[in-house]
């Protein structure tokens, strides 16, 4: 009979190769649908690992897949790939080569991590009780990779039951991580109102209907959306952050633009505030003569985690780490992640992982020029995963 792999010292025998890995994606990231190199990198891995793999998913993704003892159950790991367009200015030695693109956002960590612990699965899947199956997606910073690699059948054949997935987190000390119950990230809508009026002259405003009255009135009005129609109980943010209209101040122009992003965290919500928002724009724009458009274009979902497998992780994370290294947040996130489309199609949970180390200097926030993070988090990743999958097999 063969001895059950012991987990902490597999991670120990590995974890240097992994890291190296995560410097080596650090130094060559890549932009959202144009990760060719480091799709390539990862299927190197893999062929060396032994994982079977098919790559192009979503033109630069790749779903692995290692089969246990059954497929019976199946789980599935996601890690986002892509960088971002930031030119590096941080401390590390292992800066990017690439100028002008930067992994500031963790995806090197996330991709190295589902490496590390497709390798471990490997080892011991002759003894898994289900299969796993492992995403590395492309461009969640720009195109939202998830949807495509759903909508190509990264979930199928055979069928994925749950989804884990993780986010760096420079607000979380290394060693520990967040966990959230229910809502965790926003669905996010970019919004452009076109307000129609009549030009003339800046004398003769009675000649003319002015765009730019219609459109501060808007303004104003939209603030209400937040504090006259939602519950104090739920959050939300709806934000105007362009306005611009005429180009001489003796002219009242003939339109005004305006742009703006709403957040909101349910699907209900999000209707809401669509509904409501052409409903103010138009009528406004309508009592004083003019004509509003409203376009809306949605971004991500949001990201609604399961209780269920919110509650899997918190015990593999007590395993892994211990209950007082577990912070669970009482508030979501405002920022979005498009991770919502594997939450939204099967039963997931999506969690935080620290990375800041004041000691070490590692302090700035993801999006940062300056972003570095404690390599440390990359054996605690790898280690709640993989007690996550085995809980999960039962």
């Amino acid at each position: 009979m063969r001895e059950p792999l012991n987990i902490e010292n597999s991670i120990a025998g590995v974890i240097d190769e992994i890291i190296e890995i995560r410097r080596y994606f650090h130094q060559n990231p890549e932009l959202g649908q144009n990760e060719f190199n480091t799709m390539n990198t990862i299927c190197s891995f893999l062929d060396k690992y032994g994982i079977e793999y098919e790559k192009n998913v979503a033109d630069t993704g790749v779903v692995a897949l290692i089969i246990g003892n059954t497929t019976d159950k199946v789980i599935g790991v996601r890690a986002d790939i892509d960088a971002l367009p930031i030119k590096e200015e941080s401390n590390v030695d292992f800066k990017s080569h690439n100028e002008n693109v930067m992994h500031a956002c963790g995806h090197d960590i996330h991709t190295a991590i589902l490496l590390g612990l497709g390798k471990l699965l490997k080892l011991m899947e002759k003894d898994l009780k289900g299969s796993v199956k492992l995403f590395f997606q492309p461009a969640e910073e720009t195109t939202g990779g998830a949807e495509r690699m759903i909508k190509e059948g990264c979930l199928k054949n055979p069928d994925v039951d749950a989804v884990l997935g993780l986010h760096v987190s420079s607000d979380i000390e290394a060693g520990k991580i967040g966990i959230k119950y229910g809502k965790m990230y926003a669905a996010s809508d970019m919004i452009t109102i076109n307000v129609s009026g009549v030009q003339t002259h800046g004398a003769y405003p009675h000649d003319g209907i002015d765009p730019i009255v219609i459109s501060s009135n808007i303004v104003m009005a939209l603030q209400t959306l937040v504090s006259r129609n939602m519950s104090p109980w739920n959050s939300a943010v709806f934000t105007i952050g362009s306005m611009h209209a005429g180009t001489s101040g003796n002219i009242i122009p003939e339109a005004a633009k305006m742009t703006g992003i709403s957040r909101t965290l349910d699907v209900k919500t999000r209707k809401l505030f669509q509904r409501r928002l052409v409903e103010i724009c138009e009528s406004i724009a309508r009592a004083y003569g003019g004509k509003a458009e409203v376009n809306i274009v949605e971004s991500y979902a949001p990201l609604i985690n399961d209780d269920s497998m919110v509650d899997l992780v918190r015990e593999a994370a007590v395993d892994s780490i211990g209950e007082n290294n577990i912070i669970v947040m009482k508030e979501p996130y405002l920022g979005t992640e498009d991770f919502s489309y594997f939450a939204a199609a099967k039963k997931s949970c999506f969690f935080s992982l620290g990375i800041r180390n004041e000691e070490k200097g590692y302090i700035h926030p993801i999006h940062s020029n300056k972003f570095a993070a404690d390599e440390d988090s990359i054996s605690i990743g790898m280690k709640i995963f993989l007690n996550s999958i085995l809980k999960f097999f039962g």
